[in-house]
Formats: C-alpha cells, structure tokens, sequence
C-alpha cells in the first residue's frame, strides 16, 4: 500500500506565491518519476511539471519561469514553488508518482488532490 499526502495548497493574490508539498510513504522500493498535474473547473487534468529520480524536470510551458519543482529522494518527497501566481492558475493540483513497490510491481499513484485558489 502506498499513499501520496499533500499539503500546501490554499488562496493567494495574482502575483502571490505558494509551496505544495507531496510526500509518499508505504510500500515503496523506488520511486521513478514525481509530478504535479491540475484540473480546473469544466478542463481536462493537465501535468504542470515533473522530475525524475536523477532530477530532470520538464515543466508546462505556462508555468516555465514561474514554477520550480523539486525532490528530496531520502524522504521520498517533491515540492512545487509556484510564484507570479495567475488566476488562470487556479485549479485542484494532484501529485503522482511513478514507482516500483516491495515486489517490484510498477504503478502510479495520485494524491487527493490540493485547492489552489488565485484571486485578481
């Protein structure tokens, strides 16, 4: 079993910033690739940004320049640093994880998902 819990999401003013943090815990052996995708109102979920175990990032080009994601692998960890937040911005931001359990077996798995809320 192996669950992903955020934490950092909330209500910022265009221009503002804030951190999300995702952290996984349970049965885990490796994890691969850790990412955050969003889902505004009435949109299909869209990946935001992504970084593989050696630290490889590929971003949304609407967020290049703006966000900044990162890992910290010994606590199984990743943190997305929003800044020169949009309105547009706004939407449910999902972790994901790409990783092998205790028996190898490779899946991903989805946090429940933050609020992030822009105002103008």
């Amino acid at each position: 079993q192996v669950q992903l819990v955020e934490s950092g999401g909330g209500l910022v003013q265009a221009g503002g910033s804030l951190r999300l943090s995702c952290a996984a815990s349970g049965s885990i052996f490796s994890i691969n690739v850790m990412g955050y995708y969003r889902q505004a109102p009435g949109k299909q979920r869209e990946l935001v940004a992504i970084i593989t175990s050696g630290g490889s990032t590929n971003y949304a080009d609407s967020v290049k320049g703006r966000f900044t994601i990162s890992r910290d692998n010994a606590k199984n960890t990743v943190y997305l640093q929003m800044n020169s937040l949009k309105p547009e911005d706004t939407a449910v931001y999902y972790c994901a994880a790409n990783l092998y359990d205790l028996v190898r077996k490779r899946t991903d798995y989805w946090g429940q998902g933050t609020q992030v809320t822009v105002s103008s």
